[in-house]
């Protein structure tokens, strides 16, 4: 084992001990969970537009990944990122007044649950069009070589960007120019409605990181712990030696593809089983049999985590519209003539 792998498992071990590290692991990914449940209620009742695409059930593998990194590293994301944004450590008032399309929101309204950003946090995106963030991301991390500088490029995605070009040749450049991005595949089993063995001719993503000679990984997305642990060890890789890594969470969305999806294409017992695995739930127990919760303190946090999206509901229906008088700002091409 080299002696930088066995660093970051021993930083990984001690920090994955600790109550306080994991009490804010389990936190977290509730507060995603009731954020991502309020959400599509607030949809349903027509307060919320557009498409939305809900995290309920990747919790683990939003939580695990991103909490192994700094303040200062970059995550790029998919339309799939609530959770990702709230891991990142936007505000949830912000994130629930930009699905309300309020100007408080973090893009002001403009850019609605697929279009989360944030300079400030370093969270650039939401990213509507599948694997759209993937070369992006690769330019983030040559400015960072570029700089001489320490940060990491987190490229979160799904299995089914795996199939297009543009991840294959986000992965060869990464390699071929020593960035350092931690690729990582949200394997939840269908990109839409179409299972992923039904789309990838090599169903173990993980798999695929061999054609450019990288670190390849899979974890159970289910298990917050295990996900944080391998994340820890390629996030230093990536800090420490600037080499890229593909990691691929195999996780489950208890939900359909978005807000609008029937979810036709699974069986309700398909479903169940993966419930049975919940990440919360699991954590729960494991932090009641470390003796670092009690039932009374689970439904203490669950009171608190309601309470703070309920207080982002009422910000962001209280946040104002933005001003028609702003239409054209911040357009690219500027206003149209005539």
């Amino acid at each position: 084992m080299k002696v930088e792998q066995r660093a970051a498992e021993s930083r990984s071990k001690a920090a994955l001990s600790d109550k306080e590290t994991l009490l804010k692991l389990y936190r977290e990914m509730l507060l995603i969970r009731r954020f991502e449940e309020k959400t599509a209620e607030m949809y349903q009742a027509a307060k919320i537009g557009g498409f939305c695409h809900l995290n309920i059930g990747e919790e683990a593998t939003i939580v695990g990944t991103i909490s192994a990194l700094r303040p200062k590293d970059y995550v790029y994301s998919t339309y799939r990122e609530h959770g990702h944004a709230i891991a990142k450590g936007i505000d949830p008032k912000a994130v629930m007044a930009e699905l309300f399309g309020k100007e408080t929101g973090t893009s002001h309204g403009r850019g609605g649950s697929m279009h989360l950003f944030s300079q400030e946090h370093r969270f650039y995106g939401g990213y509507a069009i599948v694997g759209q963030a993937l070369p992006i991301a690769c330019g983030s991390g040559y400015a960072i070589n570029y700089q001489g500088t320490d940060e990491v490029v987190m490229s979160i995605f799904g299995d089914g960007a795996t199939n297009i070009g543009a991840f294959h040749e986000s992965l060869n450049v990464a390699k071929l120019w020593h960035l350092p991005i931690v690729f990582v595949c949200v394997n939840n089993l269908y990109g839409m409605g179409t299972a992923v063995n039904r789309a990838s001719a090599v169903t173990e993503i993980w798999k695929k990181a061999c054609a450019y000679d990288m670190t390849g990984e899979r974890v159970d997305g289910m298990d917050v712990l295990a996900v944080r642990r391998i994340t820890d060890q390629l996030v230093a890789q990536a800090r420490e030696k600037h080499e890229p890594s593909l990691l691929e969470c195999v996780t489950y969305r208890y939900r359909g593809h978005s807000m609008s999806d029937p979810d036709n294409y699974r069986g309700k017992d398909e479903i169940k089983e993966w419930q049975t695995r919940d990440a919360i739930l699991s954590l729960g127990e494991h932090l009641k049999k470390q003796k670092m919760l009690t039932d009374d303190e689970i439904q203490r946090i669950d009171e608190e985590v309601t309470a703070q999206v309920e207080d982002a509901v009422k910000y962001a229906e209280e946040s104002p519209d933005p001003d028609p008088k702003d239409l054209y700002r911040d357009v690219y091409a500027g206003e149209a003539a005539g």
